[in-house]
């Protein structure tokens, strides 16, 4: 493996007794970018960050992160690294500064370096003001802040966030997402979970992960464009519950060949092998449902259309192999 990426992981495996949560799975991150690691509960998402950060041993392959071998020299890379959870791991009962200056100490800083550190990440942060606020006051947003402040007091090359945005408000969700930008530009390598697409779509490339295993891997530009199991069709059409429902009978009993089949908002996606043949279909099922039928045409794919095919293809491949 070459030693010029930030993260490199080869053939992982995990396995709980007879469960197995990370599958074979390889990738590499560059320095300075941005990735996004995306799968449903339960993907190994977790697993594979706590296997990254020395936490959890592998059972089998080979990880690599700024050139260490993690299994082997975990204490080497550990204050390299910076780690953030989706639980915001805060000390309620202390201040913003206090907390700030425990995290700084555990890191190893101290004196004027602390003193500069934490002068910085305020600043940061936006946190000005309220130094002497407990933690367990702060909203969700500001406790997010102070969290990320928390994680990178001192300066990691790479920072790990485990869906650090959960529960959080699309305000604070698109400041937070600044403050990441700049990390990257600044040159830290950044290793991201969400749920949300619109973050996804911030990061320079993404991998989807379903029950243990990589199922596609690239920019966002190109999931969308050459990682789509077939053609998405927009239905337009009312009532779109009636019409939802009569699609999937149609899906599950072979009558319409769809990949996938489901509701935005009032709208209905249809992921088809042959979009031109699949539109007669779908006119004659809405047809016999009494569905008003306005429109039903070829569109590109969101990212969620992708992740969505890709992760639920994934696991009908895995069902029909079991």
């Amino acid at each position: 493996m070459s030693g010029a990426a930030a993260i490199e992981v080869d053939r992982l495996y995990k396995r709980f007794g007879t469960f197995t949560a990370v599958d074979g799975i390889s990738f590499r991150v560059m320095p300075g970018e941005i990735f996004g690691f995306l799968g449903p509960n339960g993907a190994g998402k977790t697993t594979t960050i706590r296997i990254l950060l020395g936490l959890l041993a592998p059972s089998g392959g080979e990880v690599r992160v700024l050139g260490c071998d993690v299994a082997r020299q975990a204490k080497r890379v550990h204050a390299r690294l910076g780690y953030m959870s989706q639980l915001f791991t805060l000390y309620g009962d202390l201040t913003v500064a206090e907390n700030l200056s425990f995290y700084g100490r555990a890191y190893g800083l101290s004196g004027p370096r602390l003193r500069q550190r934490q002068e910085t990440i305020i600043a940061m942060a936006g946190l000005e003001g309220r130094e002497n606020e407990l933690a367990s006051n702060l909203s969700g947003g500001w406790r997010q802040r102070l969290a990320l402040g928390c994680a990178i007091l001192h300066e990691p090359e790479v920072l790990f966030l485990d869906e650090p945005t959960a529960g959080v408000d699309p305000v604070s969700r698109r400041l937070f997402w600044d403050l990441i930008y700049d990390l990257a530009a600044s040159g830290t390598t950044v290793f991201v979970t969400t749920h949300y697409m619109d973050e996804a779509e911030q990061c320079r490339r993404l991998a989807f992960m379903s029950l243990g295993r990589l199922v596609a891997e690239g920019t966002p530009e190109e999931l969308k464009s050459a990682a789509m199991p077939g053609q998405v069709l927009e239905i337009d059409c009312s009532p779109p519950e009636v019409a939802l429902a009569a699609l999937q009978r149609a899906q599950l009993s072979g009558r319409l060949p769809l990949e996938e089949v489901a509701l935005y908002g009032s709208l209905i996606h249809a992921i088809a092998p042959d979009a031109d043949a699949a539109r007669a279909g779908i006119a004659r099922i809405l047809a016999d449902a009494d569905v008003s039928l306005r429109r039903v045409e070829p569109i590109p794919p969101s990212l969620e259309d992708v992740f969505i095919a890709r992760v639920r293809q994934a696991a009908r491949s895995r069902a029909v192999s079991a």
